[in-house]
């Protein structure tokens, strides 16, 4: 490896923000998969979550879609939204459904500077009533025009731009969030790739 590659990898790593994350709740088309994958690794989610739409693989793809986002970012499967939701509250996240409905937020008025997790649906049906139901809130992109909605791909991008603001203002990339020990071990895996 050659030491602009290992600085690189080294860099990345230090900006790994492990209490910010997406649940993807039975998003299966793999464009989108591809295009959320690439907006995570682009702010430095450090694992995405997801819960499979029954009989369709969710799986990342190494190909150009998802511009090598799979090979980067790991993503846990759960088998229903509940245990999903379990798994982030046992990391102390909140969890937001990014659902238009009229209790929802503006998302730029969340705080994601506190662990949080952002649960999407898939196009057409949305998040899950399962998913709304055991959120601790819902957020939505303001729309002027006259769609309502943005493609989940697109809306995920931008609240993950806003997270992004908010965690580089208060100095979340300038020093490491992962452990030294999981710095490592990703180094290691991310190296034989």
């Amino acid at each position: 490896m050659t030491p602009e590659r290992e600085k690189r990898i080294r860099d990345v790593l230090d900006r790994r923000q492990p209490d910010l994350t997406v649940v993807m709740d039975r998003v299966h088309k793999p464009h989108n998969l591809a295009a959320i994958a690439r907006s995570c690794d682009a702010v430095g989610i450090a694992e995405l979550n997801a819960v499979p739409l029954p009989g369709h693989a969710t799986r990342l793809h190494r190909d150009k879609a998802a511009s090598g986002a799979g090979k980067w970012l790991p993503m846990r499967k759960h088998a229903d939204i509940e245990a999903a939701y379990r798994y982030l509250r046992e990391q102390g996240m909140r969890i937001y459904v990014a659902h238009e409905c009229p209790e929802a937020i503006d998302f730029r008025a969340v705080d994601y500077t506190r662990p949080t997790a952002i649960a999407v649906g898939a196009e057409l049906d949305g998040v899950s009533e399962e998913a709304i139901a055991g959120a601790d809130g819902a957020l939505a992109v303001p729309m002027q025009g006259m769609t309502r909605s943005l493609n989940v791909s697109v809306a995920t991008a931008v609240i993950l731009y806003e997270a992004q603001r908010q965690r580089e203002a208060a100095g979340y990339y300038e020093t490491p969030r992962l452990s030294a020990e999981a710095r490592e071990a990703i180094f290691r895996r991310w190296s034989e790739q």
